[in-house]
């Protein structure tokens, strides 16, 4: 008779001891699950203001490019004016 308590309540203890580590390792992997998703979103969206960022960064630099070259002309029209003056003065100063 003592067998079979001891069997019984060995059963029970183990049923109740799986019992208890399915839920702790069903919970643990929901908030892992849960973790995974949190750092699916936040990568997304820092992936997405980086593209935006990306973008932003490339249009600024052509405008740059763009601003680089105008004055480029600029500076050469300029050398160009300096030189016809400095020839048109020479004669006059006698340099």
């Amino acid at each position: 008779m003592n067998d079979n308590i001891y069997t019984v309540l060995m059963t029970a203890i183990t049923v109740l001891g799986s019992a208890a580590a399915f839920r702790f390792y069903e919970k643990k992997s929901m908030r892992k699950e849960r973790d995974e998703e949190f750092i699916r979103h936040d990568c997304k969206d820092r992936i997405a203001k980086l593209e935006a960022l990306l973008v932003e960064s490339s249009r600024e630099k052509d405008e740059l490019r763009k601003m680089v070259l105008e004055l480029t002309r600029e500076v050469a029209s300029l050398r160009t004016k300096v030189e016809f003056f400095e020839r048109g003065a020479a004669p006059r100063t006698g340099l």
